[in-house]
């Protein structure tokens, strides 16, 4: 496989979490608006969470399983969040997630560190279908998946599981040949 990319957009940079990020990392992780918007990051979020972070990070990219980043900014390359697809290869499609740092919120990082991953992953990773899923009541969630150009696909109901209670899942995806990123890349 080869090297895991480096994504640059007009505000961020996608790559590998790095061990002079792990500390950072963790902190922004550290909130309960995080955990409370995502199925599977722990709270507390500690520096060994950051850095199991790191090598599920290396071995998904190994294993063509997947591709997480963390998201940093473009000027200071400071950790202000993560972006992932989770690949199912036999059916070449993937599963997009995303959290950003909670002071960061509502400037379009999500939308913006989302759409370079997926064009990637369209482009490069072979990949005809993305889907992403947030728990109802999310709309910041919703809000992004439609900037993205994805379509509401239905609520899954009580398709997750989370401190020991059944969640609906609401569900979004995009095809291949639908997708027309809405954030141009710098590197174009």
């Amino acid at each position: 496989m080869a090297e895991s990319p480096v994504l640059v957009t007009k505000r961020l940079r996608l790559r590998l979490l790095e061990d002079r990020d792990l500390a950072l990392f963790a902190e922004r992780a550290n909130r309960q608006e995080i955990y409370d918007t995502t199925l599977r990051m722990p709270l507390p979020y500690r520096f060994e969470d950051a850095k199991q972070f790191m090598a599920v990070q290396q071995a998904a990219w190994a294993s063509e399983t997947g591709l997480a980043m963390v998201v940093c900014l473009r000027e200071t390359d400071e950790p202000i969040g993560a972006v992932g697809l989770e690949i199912n290869r036999p059916m070449d499609r993937a599963e997009l997630g995303y959290w950003i740092a909670v002071p960061m919120w509502n400037q379009g990082f999500a939308t913006e560190a989302s759409a370079a991953i997926m064009k990637y992953g369209f482009a490069h990773l072979g990949l005809h279908r993305i889907v992403a899923c947030h728990v109802p009541g999310n709309d910041a969630s919703a809000k992004v998946m439609k900037k993205l150009g994805m379509s509401y696909e239905g609520t899954h109901r009580e398709n997750v599981k989370k401190d020991g209670a059944f969640r609906d899942d609401v569900v979004y995806a995009v095809l291949k040949r639908e997708f027309a990123s809405p954030i141009a890349s710098a590197n174009e």
